[in-house]
């Protein structure tokens, strides 16, 4: 495992933010994404170390940094040849931490993607309209709204052709459950608007589509669609041009970032597995900064405590190579974007392998077919990140656990954070559909799930 990272270097974009070059509007950073080739997979960490904001995309050996136009002088020195491949001007978060976006009209934003309190009235609605299909559940709130300055509460919602003792917080389910959880990266939007799709796709179609019906009569469909709130909030502040903010709100460890760096934690490094490895940082304002403490946020907490209440502990040891039982029953599928990959445990370190290694190569490789994106282990085709969340919930739980980063496979002028609003119903929803389906069906017994077929 790599050692945690120390303080940034002199080359850091970081260690010189007051140098930020600005334009445009008051308020708005020039933002520039660069391809930089590599020659060898330490370069991935050598660039995290240098706080540059690697961003979740890789074509060959070629990484992707976001910054600004200084951040290319940044990556000469380092030994780098970048090139720019993207400008764009994006506006800086509200440093006040308080704002709460309501959107436009239906509490959209850039051209229709939801707010929180968009999602949270659409779990509401669905709830109310298909009773006997839904039921919404409070896990906990977010870190601004324990600090008593706005925020939100963490919601989840179940959804299966109810019977009794359906949708309880009870490991001891009578059903499989399958787990789907989006934005805890608030930037990468595509990942709530599949939510929102899958929801609506599971009561709309229950007794229309056979395998739909089928699905919901045996099956426990968990989704939490966002679960970074008050880190989306701040990307919908900018409107019809998101903020490009990926980590939650808080900003006890450093509240003065300027435009080359974010406050927050990276909530998807800050999970209590392998903590503070590959992928981190311990410079507050860095993109991947793993924040004070293994789960140290309540975003976390609250969801690790979810996952406790509706997953049995099955995987008994500690050791990374300790299986869990092929009996296991469960799914869960952690969505980012853009990289077009699906990746499996262990993220935090590609040297070492579970237990599990075969099925959920097997299971993600399945996923790959279907999506045409790329499957293995992160470090192994993008680079390795610890503390995540699939991490966590495989090494606890014994949960079979995934990660699936939608992205633009197909050059469908769909790639990016924040692609245009048109590509969910037209490019993402209809890729993600048919593997979601498949997904769920394997949370009865997905560790005999095989490439091809059960």
């Amino acid at each position: 495992m790599v050692a945690a990272l120390t303080a940034l270097s002199p080359l850091s974009p970081l260690a010189h933010a007051g140098a930020a070059q600005r334009s445009g509007a008051s308020g708005e950073r020039t933002v520039v994404v660069y391809r930089v080739p590599t020659h060898d997979r330490g370069d991935a960490q050598k660039l995290i170390s240098a706080g540059f904001d690697l961003i979740e995309r890789r074509q060959g050996n070629d990484l992707f940094v976001m910054g600004d136009p200084s951040t290319a002088a940044g990556l000469r020195r380092l030994g780098f040849a970048p090139t720019a491949v993207e400008t764009m001007n994006k506006p800086l978060p509200d440093q006040s931490r308080t704002a709460r976006a309501t959107g436009g009209a239906g509490g959209t934003y850039d051209g229709g993607y939801h707010t929180v309190d968009a999602h949270y009235a659409h779990l509401d609605q669905v709830a109310s309209q298909h009773p006997d299909m839904a039921k919404v559940v409070t896990y906990g709130q977010s870190w601004l709204k324990q600090k008593g300055r706005g925020g939100h509460d963490l919601k989840a919602v179940c959804i299966t052709k109810m019977k009794q003792g359906d949708c309880q917080l009870d490991p001891k389910s009578t059903k499989p459950r399958f787990f789907l959880m989006s934005q805890i990266h608030a930037r990468e939007l595509t990942t709530g608007e599949v939510s929102w799709r899958w929801i609506d796709t599971l009561t709309n179609d229950y007794g229309k589509d056979p395998d739909i019906t089928k699905l919901m009569d045996s099956t426990e469909m968990w989704v939490v669609p966002i679960a970074n709130p008050d880190g989306v909030d701040i990307v919908a502040q900018g409107g019809d041009n998101p903020i490009l903010q990926r980590k939650n709100a808080d900003d006890a460890q450093g509240s003065s970032c300027d435009a080359n760096g974010q406050s927050g934690v990276d909530l998807n490094r800050n999970a209590g597995t392998h903590w503070g490895g590959a992928g981190t940082s311990t410079e507050p304002c860095s993109e991947v900064y793993r924040g004070p403490a293994a789960d140290s946020e309540p975003e976390n907490t609250a969801l690790e405590g979810l996952f406790r209440k509706l997953y049995p502990a099955v995987r008994t040891g500690t050791g990374d190579s300790d299986p869990a039982p092929a009996t296991a029953k469960g799914l869960m599928i952690s969505l980012h974007s853009d990289a077009s990959m699906v990746l499996l445990p262990w993220e935090a370190d590609h040297t070492i392998h579970t237990g599990n290694d075969a099925a959920l190569r097997a299971l993600a490789g399945r996923l790959g077919k279907l999506t045409g994106y790329q499957s293995g282990q992160a470090g192994e085709i993008l680079y390795d990140a610890s503390g995540g969340t699939d991490d966590w919930t495989y090494d606890k739980l014994g949960l079979a656990s995934l990660t699936i980063e939608i992205g633009d496979s197909d050059g469908r002028n769909c790639s990016g954070f924040t692609p245009a609003f048109s590509c969910q119903d037209s490019y993402f929803w209809p890729k993600m559909k048919p593997a979601l389906i498949d997904a769920a069906k394997q949370a009865a017994a997905p560790y005999k799930t095989t490439a091809r077929g059960r």
